[in-house]
């Protein structure tokens, strides 16, 4: 048991500094014009493999197949192998010229944009635009921002945006987590399916959660961030609590309910990757990587730690009326992150990180 906790443990925190790293590189590679739609649909891609790891549960927990000791470790295994792809992938990836420019690293920077606007005038039609005189900005290398800075700044100056983005990342991390990691629970206790078979019932939640995602992402960009936030984040609070009202009057079955909650969730997935799309994209260039993992800590922290407590303690009272209850707390924070969204937030559509949040060292040139 103690090796097992140890061990996820160590996977948890290189998942959590995995959240950090890349939001940091969507944004900062990514045009402003796309960026809100290609972040939504990589957070999003989580749930291609969480489909897959759905799917091979039908055979990895068969224990006709393999020992009931060794399924759930074969499982494991291959989520490490493709992991290790990852090192190896990396390769691929550009190093953030931002970052370079920090630590001074001026050369391999200006290599690394021409080496992309070469690209777009190989590969396409479009000139690259000279920059104009201003918007030029000037950014010291090597003022980096220690964990102690990046508190006091957020809880000063972004004060607003820290209030923000935690909302945000709170109430998105205690929906998932509370249905997400519940799930099983519910299905084998109200449903009684058969535990080795909750895997099954996990593919078309999936799909929901990706679909969501890749179809409202779009719209990121063209309607905007403040509206499509509120939308997603509204929707799936008032959508969860008209599915746990109707799973309080046992008007829905094992299949219904897993639609249900995928409806849910299609709205919800774009509410979560928007999330960390807000929290990557309203603080400055040195303190971006710090903050995603701030919130994304916190959050989780909150949502991640609390939801399945208690959801577990709901479903252990039997008592529908209780998860019910549950239900409609999530629903009721989610709501609130939309409101708070609605008041403070930022809209970011299409427009370049500097200009929603200046490096400290900013100076017009």
């Amino acid at each position: 048991m103690w090796s097992f906790f140890i061990f996820r443990f160590i996977t948890g925190a290189g998942i959590g500094g995995e959240y950090a790293a890349i939001n940091s590189a969507i944004d900062e590679l990514i045009p402003a014009r796309v960026r809100g739609r290609v972040d939504l649909i990589i957070n999003g891609s989580y749930w291609i493999g969480a489909a897959l790891g759905s799917l091979s549960t039908i055979w990895i927990l068969n224990p006709q197949i393999f020992p009931v000791n060794r399924g759930w470790r074969i499982g494991f295994a291959v989520g490490a192998v493709l992991g290790l792809v990852v090192i190896f992938l990396r390769r691929f990836l550009p190093e953030s010229p931002r970052w370079l420019i920090l630590k001074g690293r001026t050369e391999e920077a200006e290599k690394i944009v021409k080496d992309i606007e070469d690209q777009v005038l190989t590969h396409s039609s479009s000139n690259v635009i000279p920059l104009d005189e201003s918007q030029k900005i000037k950014v010291c290398p090597h003022l980096t921002s220690s964990f102690k800075r990046t508190l006091k700044i957020m809880m000063g100056k972004y004060r607003k945006r820290s209030i923000l983005g935690l909302s945000l990342m709170t109430a998105q991390a205690f929906l998932y987590n509370a249905i997400f990691f519940t799930y099983a629970l519910v299905l084998t206790q109200f449903y009684k399916i058969p535990a080795k078979s909750t895997g099954i019932y996990l593919l078309p939640f999936a799909v929901g959660n990706f679909m969501g995602p890749l179809v409202l992402g779009h719209f990121f960009d063209t309607i905007g961030r403040r509206k499509m936030i509120c939308f997603t984040y509204g929707i799936s609070g008032v959508l969860l609590a008209l599915t746990g009202f109707l799973f309080e009057q046992g008007g829905l079955t094992a299949i219904s309910q897993t639609i249900s909650w995928s409806v849910v969730f299609f709205f919800a997935s774009a509410a979560a990757s928007s999330a960390y799309l807000t929290v990557s994209e309203i603080f400055p260039l040195e303190t971006r990587g710090i903050a995603i993992a701030l919130f994304f800590s916190l959050g989780t922290g909150v949502g991640g730690i609390v939801a399945p407590w208690l959801f577990g303690v709901l479903i252990g009272t039997g008592s529908r009326l209780a998860i019910l209850c549950g239900y409609i707390f999530a629903g009721v924070l989610m709501l609130a992150a939309a409101a708070v969204e609605w008041v403070i937030g930022i809209e970011a559509a299409g427009k370049s990180l500097e200009s929603l949040a200046p490096p400290f060292a900013e100076d017009v040139i």
